[in-house]
C-alpha cells in the first residue's frame, strides 16, 4: 500500500514545482494530470500487492519535474531519496540527445529501473492517449499511436493490468488516426 503522507508530500511538491503549467489543450492545472497518472499507477499496484507502492505512487506524481519542472536530480533525491530520484530522471526524456533518439534512450533507461517505474511509463501514456491537441497533424497522431505502441512493446512485463489498459487506449486512439 502506498503511504498517504509520501503521497500529500509528493503532490505538494509537484504542484509547486510545476506552478501555473496547465495540460495541453484542457486548460487544467499540471497537476490534474500527474493526479491522473498517480491513479493509473495506484490502480496497477492494488492489483499486484508485490510492487512497492510508494515508489510507484510518487515517481507518478513527480515523473515531470525535471524534465518540464526546473527541479535538478539532486533536489528530488535530497527529499525524496535515491530510488525516487533515478526512477524519475529515467522518465525523463534526455535533450541532449537528437529527438528521434529520446525515448528509445528514455526506454533503455526505464527498463533499467524496477518495475515501479515502468508501470508510471505504462500510465504516463495511457493517460496521455486523450483526443490530441487539434493543432495536431495526423502524421503527428499517426507518430505518437506509434510510439504508444513502443513503450508498451518495451514495457509490458511491469503490469498485466496497466498493459491491457494501455492496449485498449491505443485502439480506442485510432479513431484520430484517419483522415
Amino acid at each position: 500500500m502506498w503511504s498517504p503522507d509520501q503521497y500529500k508530500a509528493a503532490l505538494d511538491f509537484a504542484a509547486r514545482a510545476h506552478g501555473d503549467q496547465r495540460v495541453p489543450g484542457t486548460g487544467y492545472p499540471y497537476v490534474v494530470h500527474l493526479a491522473k497518472v498517480a491513479l493509473e499507477a495506484m490502480t496497477a499496484c492494488a492489483a499486484d500487492p508485490s510492487l512497492d507502492a510508494d515508489l510507484a505512487v510518487c515517481c507518478a506524481l513527480l515523473h515531470d519535474c525535471l524534465e518540464d519542472a526546473g527541479v535538478s536530480r539532486a533536489e528530488l533525491e535530497a527529499r525524496f531519496g535515491r530510488a525516487l530520484a533515478a526512477g524519475v530522471a529515467a522518465l525523463s526524456k534526455d535533450d541532449s540527445l537528437p529527438k528521434q533518439r529520446r525515448m528509445e534512450d528514455s526506454l533503455e533507461r526505464i527498463r533499467q529501473q524496477p518495475r515501479e517505474v515502468w508501470l508510471v511509463k505504462l500510465a504516463d501514456r495511457v493517460t496521455n492517449l486523450e483526443p490530441p491537441p487539434p493543432q495536431w497533424t495526423l502524421e503527428k497522431r499517426r507518430a505518437y499511436r506509434d510510439e504508444a505502441r513502443t513503450i508498451l512493446e518495451r514495457l509490458r512485463g511491469a503490469s498485466e493490468p496497466l498493459a491491457l489498459r494501455l492496449e485498449q487506449k491505443i485502439e480506442a486512439y485510432g479513431a484520430f488516426c484517419t483522415n
